[in-house]
């Protein structure tokens, strides 16, 4: 018996394929496409979240270097793109419904995380609409089938909000088989030269594996990514749990997938963690 509440999805049928066969054939062809990914430890990835037609073959690149691992949870962190609010919102248990079958939630760790921080708080009413995590569900139930997540919404991307969430993480799986998995998308309707410009100078901070220069070039100018926050919070979350590299696995746009590139989205794929050869 699936453990209740269900947060039902949101956007199936419309981001992604609503029915299991055409889902699982269409995140399948994504993960057979993506290239060799490094070998080592892996603690953390970044995928992006818009329609699976534009960004699912970018974060597969970042989900093909789970296949054959095994975990104990996967935390999730993704922004909040419908709701206001400060701190970082958890759906502390139940599941989430995706159509190839429901992903639990690992609930002793989501109530460890409200224990631990006063920026985590109860708010599953936030996670109702939000597109970043569901469209990561897909990619999850494939690669590691049977790992519960943690689903966690960042609100207002304050530095208080990413480094107390960052020093949650840390010392709640602190000994624990985790992954992280922040949710980004990288800058927004510019022309494809302007957003590569952009959306370099987050890769080069990925490939430092730098979250504090990740977060002052994000309060600089926070349209290098709408999950900009996320990703810092994950970078600095892996290293406190052992992590000493990012390596950008895959970059583009989605003008690759619409042949407009006059005004784009940037995705991005990256691994943290310990590579041989890195």
């Amino acid at each position: 018996m699936v453990p209740q509440p269900i947060r039902r999805a949101a956007v199936a049928g419309s981001w992604y394929p609503g029915t299991e066969a055409a889902l699982r054939a269409e995140v399948d062809r994504y993960l057979e496409s993506a290239g060799t990914p490094p070998q080592g430890e892996v603690l953390g990835v970044m995928a992006p979240h818009a329609g699976l037609i534009y960004s699912g073959p970018v974060a597969a690149h970042a989900y093909r270097a789970l296949e054959g691992r095994r975990f104990d949870v996967a935390v999730l962190v993704g922004p909040s793109h419908y709701v206001a609010f400060e701190g970082v919102a958890v759906y502390p248990r139940g599941a989430f419904e995706t159509p190839l079958g429901p992903v639990l939630i690992e609930e002793t760790i989501a109530a460890d995380l409200l224990r631990q921080s006063s920026v985590v708080r109860d708010d599953p009413v936030t996670h109702a609409r939000e597109h970043s995590l569901e469209m990561q569900l897909p990619f999850l139930r494939r690669v590691l089938p049977d790992t519960p997540i943690v689903p966690l919404v960042m609100g207002h991307q304050h530095p208080e909000t990413i480094e107390g969430l960052a020093d949650a993480l840390g010392t709640v799986l602190a000994g624990r088989r985790a992954l992280l998995i922040a949710s980004s998308d990288l800058s927004h309707y510019y022309d494809a030269s302007t957003a590569a410009r952009l959306d370099g100078r987050v890769l080069e901070f990925v490939k430092r594996f730098d979250p504090e220069g990740l977060l002052a070039a994000l309060q600089a100018f926070p349209e290098h990514a709408c999950g900009g926050g996320p990703a810092v919070a994950v970078m600095a979350a892996a290293r406190a749990l052992g992590a000493r590299q990012g390596v950008v696995l895959r970059y583009a746009d989605s003008g690759d997938v619409s042949g407009d590139k006059s005004a784009v989205v940037g995705y991005l794929a990256a691994v943290f963690g310990n590579f041989q050869g890195s």
